[in-house]
């Protein structure tokens, strides 16, 4: 295939792929059947949508992408424990994870019960002291001062703890991958069960408890009851689908589009005030949900108490909600002093060892193991490799995986496990845990790095970067960017659509340490503004700051720029090669 623009080698080292002679055939079918614009045609053609699925696909609904609750094995079983506790106003626990997907989940959980004026207890785990999951000690306490105990966004892997929870039912919903063998709880909900068909495996757990809510409303509703409205929980589904990195492919799709406009009216305390400290002055994107919520919810998880963002989701008091707002984005800010200092020893030690092998991976005593995940997900990005980061407490070590797209991660990682290599891991295709000692650290590597390779991580050059469309500076318009938005919303999976601009003249300026704004003109019309982030942390900034009477390609993604009551387009720039 030739290269975009004859752009073998852009400034970032990449090749530009451009949409196929059959795509464009496809999409300008598309235009003349639909009447659709053409840019928007070329973006569904590329996704695969065809002219008679467009309308449906541009607007999704969850009564048409809902599946049935009960196609999930033992949700049957769930529902009539959930709504039997509730009948005979049992003593319920929640046992959540301490990411966005589980306080999302448990704060789903905790909102409907006050429906019924229940409370429940929510236990969530320290992140330092306990680690991942379910555990003896917690889950024996829990079950003797509870008669169920709901695990959410976990315990699919907790044989030993669901075992000593004597004396309560022990009900899962969860989505990491589970192994042959699941432990003895009551139930568990999980679409990445073995014996499930994967219809449904790109669901987030809160997308799974979500499900279970709404056949207990069923239930609820053919009895004649009041139940609560689910439609108003759909804020808290949105984030856990977006900070959870879950394809937005199918009905998360729905939850998200429709979660957008729930998120936008402001009614939950804890989103509100978040938003307010997050400095977020309009409507949410998936964009805000992922880089501006989603961290600050994930704050107290990471380098604090772990049980603040499930608190602040759940809460109806507004003081309350503002007080743990606050703390948050001050345990945020914290967050990324340490998450710095640790993405730059660990890219030096993983640099001098390679980042061309099938696994780029670092170690250290004394890293947080509060934001191992967020620097092994740099050095994914920075080498296009599966990524490990591991942070050591003596001989103790406790780490996070990040995979790229056809790798499954998670497999390997259990097989790890299973090999004895590790004290315990488990995950999912694309993000992993894992626990180890020192002795084990060579070995496990080793042998991770095997298995990723038998898949062809190490076969992977530099990530190609595919352009949808070509456009003039004078067609990035406001109404092409709102018809743009109706293919969303985007995330994993279903990336934003990335434009290229050939021959534009360019001048730039440097804001702050490391990003540049610029203006762009191919001589179609106005002028086109831009903004690199991190521009001078690679070969982006230096290039096109001063770059005098030559011209350059560009390619990046469109975006809304607020500023004085106006909207304008802007373009966030992703690579530039010279013309």
């Amino acid at each position: 295939m030739t290269a975009f623009l004859s752009v073998e080698t852009s400034l970032t080292g990449r090749r530009w792929i451009g949409p196929d002679a059959g795509q464009d055939r496809l999409a300008e079918a598309m235009a003349q059947a639909t009447r659709l614009p053409l840019p928007l045609c070329r973006i569904l053609a590329a996704r695969g949508v065809t002219s008679d699925a467009a309308p449906a696909f541009l607007a999704p609904s969850l009564r048409d992408l809902l599946p049935d609750p009960l196609t999930l094995k033992d949700m049957a079983t769930a529902a009539d424990r959930l709504l039997r506790a509730v009948a005979r106003r049992e003593r319920i626990a929640i046992f959540a994870d301490y990411d966005v997907d589980g306080g999302s989940s448990a704060a789903l959980l905790l909102v409907w019960l006050r429906h019924f004026g229940l409370q429940a207890t929510l236990y969530i785990p320290d992140r330092i002291d306990e680690g991942y999951g379910p555990n003896v000690p917690a889950m024996t306490g829990l079950a003797a001062a509870h008669d169920l105990v709901l695990c959410v966004d976990c315990g699919t892997l907790s044989h030993e703890p669901v075992a000593a929870a004597k004396g309560a039912d022990v009900v899962i919903l969860d989505h990491h991958l589970a192994l042959e063998t699941l432990p003895a709880a009551l139930a568990i909900v999980n679409p990445n069960r073995q014996d499930e068909d994967g219809a449904l495996s790109h669901l987030c757990a809160a997308g799974v408890v979500f499900l279970l809510l709404v056949e207990a409303n069923r239930r609820l509703k053919a009895a004649g009851k009041a139940i609560p409205d689910l439609m108003a929980l759909l804020d808290l589904v949105a984030l856990a689908t977006v900070a959870d990195v879950a394809p937005l492919t199918g009905v998360n799709r729905a939850f998200v589009r429709q979660g957008l406009k729930i998120m936008a009216r402001r009614d939950r305390p804890g989103l509100r005030a978040l938003a307010d400290v997050a400095r977020m002055d309009q409507a949410p994107t998936p964009y805000a949900l992922g880089f501006l919520l989603g961290p600050r919810v994930n704050a107290g998880g990471r380098i604090g108490q772990a049980d603040l963002g499930a608190r602040l989701l759940a809460t109806d008091d507004a003081m309350e909600a503002s007080r743990i707002a606050a703390l948050l984005d001050q345990l945020n800010t914290d967050r990324r002093g340490i998450t710095e200092a640790v993405r730059i020893e660990a890219l030096a030690q993983a640099g001098a060892r390679g980042l061309d092998a099938p696994l780029v991976w670092a170690a250290a005593e004394g890293w947080h193991p509060g934001v191992v995940g967020i620097v092994a997900a740099r050095l994914k990005e920075a080498a296009n490799r599966p990524s490990v980061v591991i942070g050591f407490d003596g001989d103790e070590g406790k780490g996070s995986a990040r995979s790229i797209p056809g790798v499954d991660l998670g497999a390997a990682i259990q097989r790890l496990a299973a090999e004895g290599l590790i004290t315990k891991g488990g995950g999912h295709r694309m993000a992993a845990g894992l626990s180890l000692t020192r002795a084990q650290l060579e070995p496990a590597m080793a042998r991770l790095a095997e298995l990723l390779g038998r898949q062809g991580a190490g076969a992977m050059g530099r990530q190609d970067l595919r352009i949808d469309s070509l456009l003039a500076t004078s067609a990035a318009t406001v109404t092409l960017l709102e018809e743009i938005e109706n293919a969303g919303p985007f995330g994993a999976s279903a990336p934003a659509p990335r434009f290229a601009f050939a021959n534009a003249q360019v001048s730039g300026r440097r804001i702050g340490d490391s990003h540049l704004k610029l203006t762009l003109s191919d001589g179609s019309g106005p002028a086109l503004d831009a903004i690199a982030f991190g521009a001078f942390d690679g070969p982006l900034g230096p290039a096109l700051e001063n770059p005098g009477h030559r011209r350059f390609h560009l390619a990046g993604k469109l975006e809304p720029n607020h500023w004085n009551g106006r909207t304008r387009v802007q373009l966030r720039l992703d690579d530039a090669a010279p013309a």
